[in-house]
């Protein structure tokens, strides 16, 4: 991390539960100096204690951002802390879902620059995937910031409006949920057929773990790497036949359970 804007005027970080420290642990590693960060969380972990970054105390007059990252339900109570910074220079970059561009612009004031930002739960290892899009205010350099920063926990993808947000939602943000109870299925799927629970469980997730990586390090499609291992009338194609059927397998199931998802996510941004 080489933004020597950000190590001179410093980076606020509210909030550092999980996504929060994740993102900390990437921003150190990457040689951001632990006394450029501010953190304010009210229930700081041991290891977030022991960084020694500036914990719960008094804030820059002028960071360069200030990044939220608590729940959207704490986001009424905690962004008054951070209003002073608004209508400046200062960036701020959220994570939170459901609060809108417009909603942080009348909390800080409508020329304060924002970014919103979606990330999904392996970003709490640093696999993850982050979506963003910025205000009339965020510049290129604004998001050229936000992108090195969020790449300590992912890949991250720019956005051309925010109302892309909630499929993005329904697709990366919410799909991994989607992707555990498929591990649950095939799961119990196994056990039907006979094996261990322990031993379906181990099959069913390195099974998902592995194809997973696969389809992101191998330079083939998902449709060919599909093709790789189906043989013509083999076990494989028989499987695929009842998950592929256009009227009850998985496609229509997956186009519906996404737009159930970003539908709501349109629902809770709307109040």
């Amino acid at each position: 991390m080489q933004n020597s804007d950000l190590a001179r005027r410093g980076l606020v970080l509210l909030g550092c539960g999980k996504m929060g420290s994740a993102m900390l642990e990437g921003w150190l590693a990457r040689g951001l100096p632990a006394g450029a960060v501010w953190v304010i969380d009210p229930h700081p972990s041991d290891w977030v204690q022991a960084q020694g970054t500036h914990l719960n105390t008094g804030l820059p007059a002028d960071p360069a951002v200030a990044l939220v990252a608590v729940k959207p339900q704490m986001m009424g109570e905690a962004l008054p802390q951070l209003a002073a910074l608004g209508n400046g220079t200062t960036l701020f970059v959220s994570i939170a879902a459901g609060t809108t561009l417009a909603a942080f612009e009348a909390a800080l004031g409508a020329d304060t620059p924002v970014i919103r930002a979606m990330p999904n739960t392996p970003s709490a290892i640093g696999q993850g995937i982050t979506a963003i899009v910025g205000n009339m205010h965020a510049s290129p350099a604004h998001l050229d910031m936000t992108e090195d920063l969020l790449r300590a926990i992912g890949q991250v993808v720019r956005l051309e409006a925010e109302a892309q947000i909630d499929a993005v939602t329904g697709v990366s943000g919410s799909g991994p949920a989607y992707v555990f109870h498929m591990i649950e299925c095939l799961a119990r799927a196994g056990e039907a057929q006979g094996l261990a629970p322990d031993l379906a469980m181990q099959l069913a997730r390195a099974t998902v773990a592995g194809a997973g990586a696969l389809a992101m390090m191998s330079g083939e499609t998902p449709a060919q790497l599909r093709r790789n291992v189906t043989s013509p009338n083999g076990t494989t194609q028989a499987g695929l036949e009842v998950l592929m059927d256009e009227e009850t397998g998985l496609p229509p199931l997956i186009a519906g359970t996404v737009a159930a998802a970003t539908a709501r996510a349109k629902e809770l941004a709307n109040g």
